[in-house]
């Protein structure tokens, strides 16, 4: 019984980790600076948004969304930027 435990346990994290990289990945277009507004990595795209936002720290951050969707960021869990959703919003 602690055999089939364990492997399911090990299935699981092997299966999270491999997930994982995508969920924390930068957002598209994503680029930060201290000294001023930086430039997207790329160039926008038609139905495509720039979001901007200036966190507590001074850190400036762009990135890439499309226009329907809010852009969302988040100071309390690492200054983390990302597109939301039509259905979500921001969850």
């Amino acid at each position: 019984m602690l055999k089939k435990i364990t492997a399911v346990v090990l299935a699981a994290i092997l299966s999270f980790s491999v997930a994982t990289p995508s969920l924390f990945a930068a957002a598209e277009g994503e680029a930060r600076s201290k000294k001023g507004w930086p430039k997207a990595t790329r160039s926008l795209r038609k139905n495509e948004k720039l979001c901007r936002y200036k966190f507590s720290d001074g850190e400036r951050t762009v990135w890439i969304c499309d226009k329907a969707v809010p852009c969302c960021e988040w100071e309390a869990i690492g200054n983390y930027v990302k597109c939301g959703t039509t259905v979500t919003g921001c969850l």
